[in-house]
């Protein structure tokens, strides 16, 4: 085998001396110029959002930033870190337990609404009809409808926050109408009603930006990085090695109410 059989070739970054080009931009003109998710969006996608969309992207980003020690990639995290685990390992830990049933429903979600709009394009009908159609398929094969419900909110504050900024940013499209109009047939089939939750949003809003869905839990993974890394960090700082970590006998001791006027 020569060597003109081993080579091959990549269109992320281009290294020169004294130059570093991401998509083709010089990473030094973006620095101070766009956001670190107008970056990632640029990374995964190829071209540079418009600032509204940023915005948005920086939301869906905090939207899925932590929530509590409850989530089982936080518990993973927290018992390498009492095992003595180093900050990798630990934060690897944390990454490897992402999959389907947390954290990872975001991808599936992404399908549906993609098999929605496809049936909605193909046999032209409205989308109320497309949702029941689905939902009613999901009910008869026993199947969970992913994007839908929580455990603890029934009114996620992030879907809300997020939906309202899409509208800012002109984005409100057909993501959005599909995963809404998900919830509204569970609820007319089941008179149950499943709030769209924030992987469901983040789902809709991902398909409006015509992410595609294998990337889909990435922007989750990336989202949760720092928060993982504080749990790890206050594990390792407040409490003893190899402790037995409960998960749900604990409290919150930190700041009540904080706002952002101050």
């Amino acid at each position: 085998m020569s060597d003109n059989d081993l080579h091959w070739t990549s269109a992320i970054t281009q290294i020169k001396p004294n130059e570093v080009r991401l998509r083709g931009y010089r990473i030094d003109e973006l620095m101070g110029q766009v956001t670190f998710a107008q970056a990632i969006f640029l990374a995964l996608v190829g071209h540079l959002p418009t600032p509204e969309v940023g915005r948005l992207l920086d939301a869906m980003l905090v939207a899925s930033i932590d929530h509590g020690v409850t989530p089982p990639s936080t518990l993973a995290a927290r018992t390498a870190a009492s095992t003595g685990a180093p900050l990798n390992a630990a934060l690897a830990v944390g990454i490897l337990s992402i999959n389907r049933h947390h954290g990872g429903a975001i991808e599936d979600a992404l399908r549906i609404i993609q098999q929605v709009a496809a049936r909605i394009e193909t046999d032209a009908i409205p989308v109320s009809q497309a949702a029941d159609d689905l939902v009613a398929t999901y009910r008869t094969e026993g199947k969970r409808l992913p994007g839908l419900g929580h455990r603890l909110h029934t009114n996620d504050p992030r879907t809300i926050r997020l939906f309202a900024l899409a509208e800012e940013a002109q984005l409100n499209g057909s993501g959005v109408k599909i995963i809404q109009a998900l919830s509204d047939s569970l609820a007319q089939q089941t008179q149950r009603r499943l709030p769209v939750n924030v992987d469901g949003a983040l789902a809709a809003l991902l398909f409006d930006l015509g992410i595609a869905p294998e990337l889909a839990n990435a922007f989750f993974m990336m989202a949760r990085l720092p928060g993982l890394v504080a749990h790890i960090h206050e594990e390792q700082t407040r409490e003893r090695p190899v402790r037995p970590i409960h998960p749900t006998d604990h409290d919150y001791d930190g700041p009540e109410n904080t706002s952002i006027g101050g």
